[in-house]
């Protein structure tokens, strides 16, 4: 059994960790116990280690304590949603404990393992049991008294991952809504996945493929057909390398892409190859590449940024537009700073989805916008670049969503110009309740105050579908119903849309209402949305009801009553 790793063999460990990941990343969503389409653990804690894979992907270190600030650096600045925060906390406290360390052993790990857990107990206000946190704790128990047994990393580190398993496997009795559901905890799951996948690495198994590479390319992105929330890698990047050998063994660059991107195809002839893969690091994907010939030509254009311009009905920037950005570039007329000094005592930035929510928050005076919301919670690094930008002595953060106020609050340390506080919003009305309570020449305190304070006056309700068979709460829920929460919590399902739309406009928090607004949707019309409204109006007629598009996805409706 191996006794000892150096930071070549931590670093490996943690790409083959991360690849492992997002090649079990749909599972992992597939255990979010709520039946609405936005389970994003698998999703989020992929894209958080993925960033710290992608940074131990661009230089090599010297000394393994190194390799794990590197790591924990990255997983900070990428965390995404509250696994992904947590998953940030545990390799911090483990970065730590070995920072002035070499190499390491089985003991060391153990230590790490411990300070990571206390960091992330120390983080969340509220820990749960049934939740990563157990996962990570138990297995932290358990390596240390195999540590005593054998002080073998191997031996250490296969011992942690089994009592994962077992507390993994107990988080569904420990977690009523889990036992209810019958599932396991999708973070503990994300959790165990990564510890084997750094075993397997120390093994000296192969990187392991992902679920989603697909057989033929896509030659050119149908952005058309993307939604910009299914979209994991941003970058399409095609490129041709001519061959430094004839019979050049292509395996290893291919298990390599597998492990930093999707919708992977090589073609290949004597003298050279040509790559399609999606990725969110083409640097990393092209320097790999010259390690096997001479790059000749190369394509790369962000999807992302391409379907949002095509669902705002702007031009699709393209490959084909280079000279002109280029000569735009020159000219110095879009170059904008990264960092915005202050000009005034407050700024706000403001997390949504949906391009009529965010001119509802830019009328009100947000700043920063930071495309995101339910189905894809941003990182900590996006909203810190909103952060940077906004030009104020202090930034208001509203989160707007449950999963991403953890995010939010890691950008407090890391600002190190501006003071960020963040106000919980946990709904996106919530978060414009918050930014009609903002007095612009109040102390900052007051403000605060005022803003928290509105949160509370604020019921929201939200239409969506069922993504998946459920039971759930009582209600035998079928896949496709229309689904109606309030507070996060299901009111009530119908194959009816119109129906389920009546049920929640009498309900007690829309009949004590003054102010109702609706938002509708980006797969909801005009004409529907104008129906949804009549119903309540006349169901409420002692509120001032409003319409208004908001283009959030997965979402028909968000409801605020106040």
């Amino acid at each position: 059994m191996v006794q000892n790793i150096d930071a070549a063999a931590f670093q490996k460990m943690v790409i083959h960790a991360a690849a492992a990941l997002n090649a079990q990343k749909q599972a992992i969503n597939d255990l979010n116990v709520f039946p609405v389409p936005d389970g994003d653990t698998g999703t989020n804690m992929g894209l958080t280690i993925g960033c710290a894979a992608a940074e131990l992907k661009k230089k090599s270190h010297d000394a393994v304590g190194q390799a794990a600030q590197t790591t924990a650096s990255a997983l900070l600045r990428g965390a995404r949603g509250n696994s992904g925060v947590i998953l940030s906390l545990l390799f911090r406290g483990f970065a730590k404990a070995i920072k002035d360390r070499t190499e390491i052993d089985g003991r060391d790990l153990a230590i790490a393992l411990d300070f990571g857990v206390a960091a992330a107990y120390k983080a969340v206000m509220k820990p749960a049991e049934g939740t990563i946190l157990t996962v990570s704790r138990m297995a932290a128990a358990r390596a240390a008294g195999a540590a005593r047994e054998d002080g073998g990393i191997e031996f250490v580190l296969q011992a942690a991952i089994e009592e994962a398993e077992s507390a993994l496997a107990d988080t569904m009795e420990q977690n009523p809504v889990l036992k209810k559901a019958g599932v396991i905890d999708a973070g503990g799951k994300g959790f165990v996945v990564i510890l084997q996948g750094m075993l397997d690495s120390l093994r000296g198994l192969p990187m392991p493929a992902l679920a989603e590479e697909k057989e033929e390319p896509a030659g050119k992105a149908d952005f058309e057909a993307v939604n910009v929330e299914d979209i994991t890698f941003a970058f399409d990047t095609v490129f041709i390398v001519r061959k430094l050998e004839e019979n050049q063994d292509m395996e290893p660059f291919r298990a390599y892409l597998n492990s930093i991107g999707d919708s992977l195809v090589i073609g290949e002839d004597d003298e050279a190859f040509k790559v399609h893969v999606h990725t969110n690091t083409p640097g990393s994907a092209l320097n790999e590449a010259q390690k096997y010939g001479t790059l000749e030509l190369a394509k790369i254009e962000n999807m992302r940024t391409q379907a949002e311009d095509l669902a705002a009905g702007k031009h699709v920037q393209s490959t084909d537009d280079l000279e002109a950005v280029e000569a735009e570039l020159e000219e110095g007329t879009s170059a904008a700073p990264a960092k915005a000094a202050p000009e005034k005592p407050y700024g706000f930035v403001t997390v949504c989805a949906g391009d009529g929510m965010a001119a509802v928050f830019k009328d009100l005076g947000v700043d920063g916008i930071v495309s995101g919301g339910q189905s894809m919670n941003p990182s900590t690094q996006d909203i810190l670049r909103e952060i940077d930008k906004t030009p104020a002595e202090t930034v208001y953060v509203l989160p707007n969503n449950k999963n991403i106020i953890m995010a939010a609050e890691q950008c407090i340390p890391l600002c190190e110009d501006k003071k960020v506080v963040v106000i919980p919003t946990k709904t996106v009305p919530q978060g414009i309740a918050a930014m009609m309570a903002v007095d612009p020449d109040a102390p900052e305190g007051d403000n605060t105050s005022a803003m928290t304070e509105a949160l509370s006056r604020v019921a929201t309700s939200e239409i969506t579908y069922a993504a998946r068979d459920s039971d759930f709460d009582g209600f035998d829920i079928k896949q496709g119903d229309y689904l109606a929460l309030v507070e996060h919590q299901l009111f009530g399902t119908d194959q009816d849309l119109d129906a389920l739309l009546d049920r929640l406009a009498n309900a007690p928090a829309q009949q004590d209402a003054e102010f109702i607004s609706i938002f509708y949707g980006a797969d909801v019309t005009e004409e529907e949305a104008q129906k949804t409204a009549d119903i309540f109006s006349q169901a409420c007629p002692g509120a001032e009801v409003t319409l208004l598009r908001g283009g959030q996805p997965v979402y028909y409706y968000m409801i605020s009553a106040e």
